[in-house]
């Protein structure tokens, strides 16, 4: 009676023992001794099934002791090998070529947007002639690299240096002081430098503020400077007036913010008034 109770199986699993299913059928997968030495076959299948998470080729450990499962799958037809290496193949290469389709729509939509540019800063009959007389390696190099130059141009925030060097030397010159207004760290506080905000909104901001310079600049440029014949020089032209007043009056108004942080005040915490308690009325 000792014997039989010793080398009684129990699924660690499902915790049934031989007298509770004779017919399953039993394995012994792993080095591991004791109760969990033996599990019945479909238990564990099952469980492997949920480490895998349908992944049937991905590799089982022992949750005790470590061992990798060993995990046979039975022959298969010649038919069904060769779709199933077929099938792998494609797995593995497709992520490269949507990478690959990917990549070739970034860089031909940049070489539209330079094209278009291009006609747009020159005119669009000399900006054509201008592209048609070019070597076309130079196009597919150069063009891609205008929509590229804008955003990393974008990324400079030449405001801010102006802004540290002049609240440096505010001081030698009174007259900007008086319309910018100046910190005087004797009797006002100077504010901490705010960390640049670099949340999506404000990368998609750049990036569309960069990619529309050209037509701002050129319908600047009309406005302007129209009597510049030259359609290039006008849009230059533009261009540079439109950024020298967009940074002067960024440069404004965060001098103000930063005013408005320096002039800031904590007020006193006046404690609320307690309410006199009602009378009470005599008991009759």
């Amino acid at each position: 009676m000792l014997g039989v109770f010793c080398y009684r199986r129990t699924c660690w699993v499902c915790f049934a023992s031989d007298e509770d299913d004779r017919e399953a059928e039993w394995v012994r997968p792993c080095c591991c001794r004791g109760t969990t030495k033996w599990v019945h076959q479909l238990c564990l299948q099952r469980w492997i099934d949920e480490k895998q998470k349908g992944n049937s080729t991905a590799k089982v450990q022992c949750p005790q002791c470590g061992k990798e499962y060993l995990i046979v799958f039975p022959k298969v037809g010649p038919v069904v090998y060769v779709i199933d290496i077929i099938d792998r193949m494609i797995y593995k290469v497709c992520p490269f070529i949507a990478g690959g389709i990917l990549v070739g729509s970034v860089y031909w939509t940049a070489v539209t947007y330079g094209a278009v540019t291009v006609m747009q800063v020159l005119g669009h009959k000399e900006g054509l002639n201008v592209m048609e007389k070019a070597d076309p390696l130079f196009l597919l190099i150069g063009l891609p690299t205008i929509p590229v130059m804008l955003i990393l141009s974008k990324m400079v925030r030449w405001e801010d240096y102006i802004l540290r060097l002049w609240r440096k030397h505010s001081c030698k010159l009174p007259l900007i002081s008086y319309l910018l207004g100046h910190v005087d760290p004797v009797n006002w506080r100077v504010p901490a430098e705010t960390a640049p905000v670099s949340d999506t909104y404000s990368t998609t901001r750049m990036l569309c503020s960069a990619l529309i310079l050209p037509t701002i600049a050129t319908v600047v440029g009309k406005l302007m400077f129209g009597n510049v014949h030259s359609n290039f020089q006008r849009t230059l032209l533009g261009g540079i007036a439109f950024i020298a007043i967009k940074g002067i009056l960024r440069i404004y108004f965060k001098q103000q913010q930063y005013l408005r942080q320096a002039q800031r005040k904590i007020l006193d915490y006046d404690e609320p008034t307690p309410t006199p308690a009602a009378p009470t009325e005599p008991a009759s």
